[in-house]
């Protein structure tokens, strides 16, 4: 859709008040061109000598009036016009967010997270002054022109009005030749300050990195090196937008000279008055802000072509799973998998996505499976585990279990209905997952326990904290459950954000609870507490857990050795122990490992 399509649509939604702003405008313009009839006729008066004392002061007092009038219209028509402008702003940050949140993982593997945060502000800061300045300086300065155009021609003389409005062609072809020019230069700056965004984003996330690699003055020179590029394209495109004032000035000045040698000839020959040559002139003057706002017009709706180049990709990129459920529910029911085939987009797999193999992905010239011929049946209520070495495909179960990506083989269901058929909003609400990586938000430790259910009461979330063995961490906290945790949880340690982040997963009472190596970073005497507590909500939820550590598994239900995609084992821990096979091995070495660590 080109932005002239989004303008109309715009238009259209609120045309009050885009008209309402017109007819000010439209006041506004007429008594522009009233004024300089009034005040030649003013001039004609004293130098014929009928003008008295009283009638000069009512006039004068008109034009007093006809002034505050003006400024009155003004200000009423710019707050009806910024409102709408910044509803449209408003609209179009909301379209993007909620698009951006819709998308998978591998929409965000092709784009960089500090562009996307630039399409939000300098981008849509575009189009909404192209949709709402642009428009409305646009139809200011169209009728002022036909009026004040129409004022000469008809009110003063036709001959000398064709005279002046000589330049103009001239004008509008450099008007044009700059449009040109500012559209590239103007992309040109936003895809610059969008990589600069993207620094500062990558910079800030990992500055604990940065400096433990001693990376810190390689940054700064890249970002000094980015930040110039964005400043010298932004001085380009000013460059070619201020280029627009002196083709006014010289179209302005060259219909200066024009009309006061034609008009000072037709004065002298009598076919004019003095009074009607200073309306004329008057009236020139008025041209000005025409065509400025022609100038100022076509750049802003070159920068906001540029950005809504820029953003509709993004708004209209087709989602990475699509989202055509009909279902609103998930009821209490058995998930089954058939047949599971998956493999990751190679540009995606390529770049070491989590399950993925990237040797495999890079020696072969299409994408590498990372699952194949996947069965299993989890009823409800039970427990299955996973392991197996690393690349071997667990991560990646459990995203497709979540349709974060769809499968290219085989089906998955739920309840006796494919997960396609219930909505994702529907689907992701009834899992409750924990990544290896735990996210915390930068709010309170309750606030981020309770970010599932926002309603919980404090007993609650004390209630899930102990379930997760994170209740006595907490209460030696500064504030206990009011501390802060700083941004992504950076004040509290590894195994502390995993336990918070089960405590959240117990919150929200999902029938499906997915633990994704998400008892890495524990000891052993304190998983051991925390898996104590997740049996006794073995009736009330099913769960998944991915592991590297067996220990963690000893209660499922099931166990899927997953090798190379494909499942190699499966069974109870015992039937796997006694089965002698890859899961029996790194049992012994896991718990020799145990024993070294004790002595």
């Amino acid at each position: 859709m080109p932005l002239s399509a989004l303008i109309v649509g715009f238009l259209r939604r609120h045309w009050l008040a885009y008209a309402s702003a017109a007819l000010m405008l439209a006041g506004i313009a007429l008594i522009g061109v009233w004024l300089p009839r009034q005040i030649g006729s003013i001039v004609d008066g004293l130098v014929a000598q009928r003008l008295g004392g009283w009638g000069l002061a009512q006039m004068l007092a008109w034009m007093i009036a006809a002034g505050l009038a003006i400024y009155g219209l003004r200000v009423a028509w710019r707050q009806l016009l910024y409102a709408a402008a910044y509803r449209m702003g408003v609209a179009l940050r909301c379209q993007l967010y909620e698009r951006l949140t819709l998308q998978g993982p591998g929409f965000f593997q092709q784009r960089r997270t500090g562009d996307l945060m630039a399409l939000a502000t300098n981008d849509v800061d575009a189009v909404e002054m192209a949709v709402g300045e642009a428009m409305l300086a646009g139809f200011d300065g169209s009728l002022t022109l036909v009026l004040v155009v129409a004022a000469m021609t008809l009110g003063v003389d036709w001959r000398l009005a064709a005279v002046a409005l000589l330049p103009l062609p001239l004008m509008a072809l450099a008007f044009w030749w700059i449009s040109r020019q500012l559209h590239d230069a103007a992309r040109a700056a936003l895809d610059a300050f969008g990589a600069l965004n993207d620094q500062v984003q990558e910079s800030f996330s990992g500055v604990r990195t940065l400096r433990a690699l001693g990376l810190a003055r390689r940054s700064d020179a890249r970002f000094a090196e980015l930040a110039g590029a964005a400043a010298d394209a932004s001085l380009s495109a000013q460059r070619w937008e201020a280029r627009y004032e002196p083709a006014v000035g010289f179209t302005l000045s060259s219909a200066i000279v024009l009309s006061l040698g034609y008009g000072g000839a037709l004065v002298w020959r009598q076919e004019m008055t003095l009074g009607q040559l200073t309306s004329f002139g008057l009236y020139l003057g008025q041209l000005i802000w025409p065509m400025f706002a022609t100038g100022w017009v076509l750049a802003l709706l070159e920068r906001g072509r540029a950005a809504w180049g820029r953003l509709e990709p993004v708004l209209n990129a087709p989602l990475t799973v699509d989202d055509h459920g009909r279902l609103d529910a998930v009821p209490t029911g058995a998930i089954e998998v058939r047949g599971l085939g998956f493999a990751y987009p190679l540009a995606y797999s390529a770049v070491g996505a989590v399950g993925a193999t990237t040797a495999a992905a890079t020696a072969n010239p299409g994408p590498a499976p990372t699952l194949q011929g996947i069965d299993f049946v989890l009823p409800a209520g039970h427990t299955l585990g996973l392991v197996g070495p690393t690349g071997a495909g667990k991560s990646t179960l459990l995203k497709l279990l979540q349709r974060q990506w769809a499968p290219e083989q085989g089906e998955l269901r739920w309840a006796g209905a494919a997960l396609t058929d219930y909505r994702l909003a529907a689907l992701r609400a009834a899992i409750a997952w924990v990544p290896q990586e735990a996210f915390l938000f930068s709010a309170t430790v309750a606030e981020n326990i309770a970010l599932a259910r926002p309603e919980a009461t404090r007993a609650q979330i004390e209630a899930v904290a102990r379930q997760a063995d994170v209740h006595g961490d907490i209460c030696r906290l500064d504030q206990g459950y009011d501390t802060p945790v700083g941004e992504r949880g950076v004040t509290l340690s590894g195994g502390q954000r995993q336990r918070l982040s089960i405590a959240r997963a117990l919150l929200a009472e999902a029938p499906l609870l997915l633990l994704d190596d998400a008892l890495s970073a524990v000891d052993s005497q304190t998983e051991a507490r925390i898996l104590a507590a997740l049996r006794q909500q073995r009736q009330s939820r099913s769960m998944v857990i991915a592991s590297h550590r067996l220990s963690t598994l000893q209660d499922a239900d099931e166990i899927l050795v997953l090798r190379h995609g494909r499942i190699a084992e499966r069974g109870n821990h015992r039937s796997l122990l006694a089965a002698g096979g890859w899961y029996a091995t790194q049992w012994r070495v896991q718990q020799l490992e145990a024993s070294l660590a004790d002595d």
